[in-house]
């Protein structure tokens, strides 16, 4: 029996018959999916280069494993250490799906690491590496998967964001760039592929993972981002993904939600929120007199993540 020809022996069935890819599933967060995937039908692969939070080095054992804790539970999955950064390496993910199942239902967005530090001490390398890995990274893997979905006329796409990016967090310009850029890509996404019955979503989410545990702690506000995450596991995220991925999302796109433990929330997007008016046009002193003055109360502060879920998770 080859793979396309398994069953999965899990109790669940909301992925049946689906095929899912899943980036940076070689441990945490990424894991977690990759396992719920599996145990609700789905056949998977595992993607993961295997490197540091950081992104240096490489260990194909941390993919292989999460295979193997499929396979032992009864379930299909096939490792891939491609890295998405580079186009041609992202296209091999996803032919890994075409060439072992034959076909590819959704993608988990989920690959990134982190190279935190303050603004005015940032380098360029420092710069590029998070962005090719989390924003040119998922759009390589998610256009490469275009053309099979406008094919078969269905597919979802999962990306992970983060609230560093969509409310603001310190050391993360690089982070919150492109975490913020995927949630517009995912957008962008939605929008150009809803007539093909493509889906297209964001999470962002709260948890205890390998990457949060490496953002520094010398500041107090950044030691108790991390205490606080230490008391959200992982799986919690799972249970959203799955049903992202599944038929049962069939009418959701276009969205950005946030788990954090057992709370789930739908994000704002950007609209208009004030508007001013001067008949004969505006310059900067009325701009300053009358423009400013009607819009200020409606200014947003610097409020970072832990500002604004400011309360214990639940």
């Amino acid at each position: 029996m080859n793979k396309s020809q398994s069953t999965n022996s899990g109790a669940g069935s909301s992925l049946e018959g689906k095929v899912v890819v899943v980036t940076g599933a070689g441990g945490g967060i990424g894991r977690d999916f990759a396992l719920a995937a599996a145990a609700e039908g789905a056949k998977v692969v595992v993607n993961d280069i295997g490197t540091s939070v950081t992104g240096e080095g490489q260990d194909s054992g941390a993919a292989q494993s999460v295979v193997s804790e499929i396979e032992q539970a009864g379930g299909v999955a096939t490792a891939n250490v491609d890295s998405v950064s580079e186009w041609e390496s992202a296209n091999n993910i996803i032919q890994t799906a075409l060439d072992e199942y034959g076909r590819i239902d959704a993608v988990i967005n989920n690959a990134g690491i982190l190279r935190d530090r303050m603004f005015f001490n940032m380098s360029p390398d420092e710069w590029k590496a998070v962005i090719d890995v989390h924003l040119n990274g998922s759009f390589f893997v998610s256009r490469a998967a275009a053309p099979h979905f406008k094919k078969q006329n269905s597919g979802s796409y999962i990306h992970i964001v983060s609230t560093s990016g969509l409310i603001g967090n310190i050391g993360q310009v690089n982070y919150g760039a492109a975490k913020n850029g995927l949630a517009a890509v995912s957008r962008a996404i939605a929008i150009d592929m809803e007539r093909f019955n493509v889906r297209s979503n964001c999470i962002a989410p709260f948890a205890f993972s390998r990457m949060v545990g490496s953002i520094p702690t010398d500041k107090p506000e950044m030691a108790d981002k991390v205490e606080k995450a230490k008391r959200m596991e992982t799986r919690k995220i799972a249970p959203l993904a799955i049903y992202l991925a599944s038929d049962l999302a069939k009418d959701v796109t276009g969205q950005i939600f946030t788990v954090r433990a057992n709370e789930l929330f739908l994000m704002s997007q950007s609209r208009p929120i004030r508007s001013v008016h001067h008949a004969s046009g505006w310059t900067p002193q009325s701009i300053a007199e009358n423009a400013i003055p009607s819009m200020k109360a409606h200014f947003y502060g610097l409020e970072r993540s832990a500002d604004v879920f400011s309360w214990d998770p639940i």
